[in-house]
């Protein structure tokens, strides 16, 4: 009231109207980075559906999915729910559990949330406490069938196959690599260790068998879970000549011995690819066939290799064809003694 009669007696016309001053900028998203946001939605049009499950679980879960030392609260809200989660698939799991006990019979779901573990190197911040690491995880579960029963195609369960192509869509346009690996709560032959490069970011595979008895489940669901902090990065777009010429497409059917992973001959392929100019007009190699059985030699079998080949020069000839396949065929040779299936 005292200011508005101070303003009255001295004349609001005397005061100048000057705009206000902000030192306020707009802070722009960096490129290289997608926010977490963009992931959900990412994996809603993959045909999840997200669950936000509580960050303190039972103690007797984390065991069950590996976890020998787990971090313990002082002040639990209840005595199943006394331990922090390190790891967000036992909770996917129950979520599939509750759906399957009300009649669901096909469950996709995803969750985004922090996981704890101890580590002596985190120090006291605004939002960390001194030894536990809270980094964000991605994780993922299917059970049931691909998609929704329909006239147009045929119902079959969802495997280790369709939750991998879920995953390289997540990363595209970078390529994934799938490692065997062990984890206590995957299938011992149907399970991955996910990498980016050279790091491991992740771990994909059905559920253990010998949970998927103690929990009662009809079927194995299949599931990953992956590091947020390497999903949010991306790389930014290249400008691309399109190739005005066509494409030539060649088959490559190798024999190697049945110890020798499909991910290291494409390593091998790939490395090629980028040092060996005869090989640069290689675009993509696709593995679309396996055979193991009558035939072949004794623990042996046949992988067989779509070569895309194309260059934006000039019409590809005979002759650079042959040099290329040729190339890398004497390559898987030097490398995991492959040969070519006659």
């Amino acid at each position: 009231d005292l200011i508005e009669e101070i303003a009255r007696v001295y004349g609001f016309d005397n005061i100048p109207a000057l705009p206000p001053v902000s030192a306020n900028e707009i802070r722009l998203p960096p490129e290289h980075l997608r926010s977490l946001f963009t992931v959900r939605r990412q994996m809603a049009d993959l045909d999840y559906q997200e669950v936000v499950n509580y960050s303190f679980i039972d103690e007797a879960a984390e065991h069950s999915f590996g976890v020998a030392d787990p971090i313990k609260l002082l002040n639990p809200i209840a005595s199943q729910m006394n331990v922090m989660r390190s790891q967000l698939l036992s909770g996917l799991v129950a979520n599939v559990r509750y759906n399957l006990n009300r009649k669901a019979s096909r469950v996709r779901v995803f969750e985004i949330g922090a996981v704890f573990s101890k580590d002596v190197s985190v120090v006291d911040g605004p939002l960390s406490v001194a030894g536990i690491a809270q980094p964000k995880r991605l994780s993922a579960l299917a059970y049931g069938t691909v998609a929704d029963e329909q006239w147009g195609q045929a119902s079959r369960t969802v495997d280790f196959f369709d939750l991998k192509a879920d995953l390289e869509a997540l990363f595209s346009p970078y390529s994934l690599r799938f490692e065997p690996a062990s984890h206590p709560a995957l299938h011992p032959g149907r399970s991955a260790a996910v990498l980016l490069g050279d790091q491991a970011i992740g771990v994909i595979g059905e559920l253990h068998p010998a949970l998927v008895q103690s929990l009662e489940l009809p079927q194995a669901p299949v599931m990953f879970e992956v590091d947020a902090a390497a999903l949010q990065q991306r790389s930014l777009p290249a400008y691309q000549e399109l190739s005005k010429f066509p494409p030539v497409m060649r088959d490559l059917a190798l024999l190697v011995d049945q110890s020798v992973l499909v991910q290291s001959l494409t390593d091998t392929m790939h490395q090629l690819v980028a040092a060996n100019p005869v090989c640069r007009i290689m675009q993509h190699i696709v593995l679309f066939d396996e055979y193991r059985g009558k035939g072949l030699p004794e623990g042996q079998k046949s992988l067989a290799f779509r070569v895309t080949m194309q260059d934006t020069r000039s019409t590809l000839q005979d002759e650079s064809v042959d040099a290329a396949m040729a190339a890398l065929a004497e390559a898987v040779h030097q490398k995991h003694g492959a040969t070519i299936r006659k």
